[in-house]
């Protein structure tokens, strides 16, 4: 049998609420009230530093960050310095790996292969590099991984660039690599596709790749515990 994942599309969202909603569904996920989550949505305008200590890697001041209407955050996820933004793509996946395990390098592994065939469908190959984890189109980078796990739990995720405008990746040192450069769909094929037409391919790409069945649930169902547990 197919374990359940619950997928909910939020939109577009400021950082700092869904944040707080990963480590809430977190806490809900490691107590098992509930099964599997993949949040889908995008941010507004947003810089995020891993656990490395990284704040070098911001080259605009903070006054310059606020006239931009860019926030800045310290967040427990690994990897370093990344931006999120307006036509990004953002999958949180809040996945038990103490019920389902795969090892982080697997689990790294198999995000990298969502990705890759998701892009593919509009004629882009992305590559793994070794060095770095993430996508790559020749040297300019599509996708961002950064993940964390607290009591057996992922959280945080993927960034997958839809048409992003890329200026904002030349405010930092993007991932802590200075001698790449970035990209999106956009850029690649020419086509201004929607953040929700890709979160659509994302999710039933994620599906196929982790063998999982798909429940679309309404966010408030899920905090309020009316999704019935995942069959351990």
């Amino acid at each position: 049998m197919q374990n359940t994942l619950c997928v909910t599309w939020l939109g577009r969202q400021p950082y700092r609420p869904v944040w707080e909603l990963q480590h809430t569904l977190r806490r809900k996920r490691a107590a098992g009230t509930i099964p599997d989550v993949l949040l889908l949505l995008e941010h507004n305008p947003v810089i995020t530093m891993g656990t490395r200590e990284t704040s070098h890697e911001i080259l605009l001041s903070p006054q310059e960050l606020a006239s931009r209407g860019v926030e800045v955050f310290k967040v427990e996820r690994g990897g370093e310095v990344t931006y999120h933004g307006p036509g990004q793509l953002v999958a949180y996946p809040i996945l038990s790996l103490r019920h389902h395990p795969r090892s982080v390098k697997k689990l790294v592994h198999h995000l990298e292969e969502v990705g890759i065939r998701v892009v593919a469908r509009y004629g882009i190959e992305a590559r793994r590099d070794p060095r770095y984890p993430g996508l790559w189109v020749e040297d300019r980078k599509i996708m961002a991984i950064g993940i964390a796990i607290r009591d057996g739990v992922t959280f945080h995720g993927i960034a997958l660039n839809v048409h992003t405008d890329l200026e904002a990746f030349s405010w930092i040192v993007p991932c802590g690599i200075r001698d790449r450069g970035v990209t999106s769909i956009a850029r690649e094929t020419g086509q201004q596709l929607s953040v929700e037409e890709i979160a659509r391919a994302w999710e039933e790409t994620f599906l196929e790749v982790f063998g999982y069945r798909g429940e679309r649930v309404p966010l408030q169902e899920l905090l309020e515990g009316e999704v019935q547990p995942a069959e351990e």
